[in-house]
């Protein structure tokens, strides 16, 4: 993976949630591009904790973060708003992994590799989960894959869904307005963002956005983006904001 590249001026749309862009942004204007923020989701707390900090409150085998986002609206719903010492902690990668180490746990499951549910789930020590009580904390409507899996091999399972994601309300027609000037590369660092960005854009801008090289973070949302008609989509080896630019530098610089 390389340190960085020249993106020569490339605008590069960023659409994680406003309070995560900011380090990818950093990387992209250090390799010579302009971050353009768009973010295509917004994180809010659900509206009713009460499910999620009883379901926290308890005893647990394992509990297992999807993302980085249910670790930051986890904390505030926990007893003594504080991790629990007793259960294991899994997290899906590494910016999970940071933000548990930072609220004072370091995770004891973590995949290698990509990170996403099915290498998680590649884990031995999730193979055989007879009986035990497994707690997977995630935003609202996720996805069901980890859960079924963990449901299937035996696990004892419950969903604290902590945090919602919703469409954020934005005026696109000063982005639209100046498209073909400022935007020559675009990411979708999930499904859910691909998905909101096609909405948020509609007709007036899809076919911008499909003719925009498009770095995703999974061969899942890569499918999903070709499915919808973009002309050139590359997968960064992995979601770190790294990895996100050396597909960049990769789309950008043949």
């Amino acid at each position: 993976m390389p340190q960085t590249c020249n993106l020569a001026g490339r605008g590069v749309l960023i659409t994680r949630p406003e309070a995560q862009a900011g380090a990818l942004c950093r990387l992209v204007e250090a390799a010579g591009g302009r971050a353009v923020r768009f973010p295509a989701v917004v994180i809010e707390p659900v509206r009713e904790p009460g499910p999620a900090r009883k379901l926290l409150a308890q005893p647990w085998d394992l509990i297992l973060f999807v993302s980085r986002n249910a670790v930051m609206h986890a904390l505030p719903l926990l007893p003594r708003h504080g991790l629990p010492g007793a259960p294991r902690l899994g997290a899906i990668g590494a910016a999970t992994a940071k933000a548990l180490t930072a609220a004072g746990r370091t995770p004891d499951l973590l995949p290698a590799g990509r990170f996403d549910s099915e290498s998680l789930l590649a884990l031995p020590e999730l193979e055989k989960l007879d009986g035990r009580r497994v707690l997977v904390v995630r935003g609202t409507g996720g996805r069901s894959l980890l859960g079924d899996t963990l449901a299937a091999r035996g696990a004892q399972l419950a969903y604290a869904e902590v945090y919602r994601r919703d469409l954020p309300e934005t005026d696109l027609a000063p982005l639209l307005a100046r498209w073909r000037q400022d935007v020559q590369l675009t990411t979708a660092t999930s499904g859910e963002i691909l998905s909101n960005l096609l909405t948020l854009l509609g007709r007036d801008g899809r076919d911008l956005l499909l003719a925009t090289p498009l770095v995703v973070v999974s061969e899942r949302t890569a499918r999903s983006a070709v499915e919808q008609g973009f002309a050139r989509v590359e997968v960064a080896e992995e979601a770190s904001d790294p990895a996100v630019l050396a597909a960049l530098c990769r789309i950008a610089v043949p």
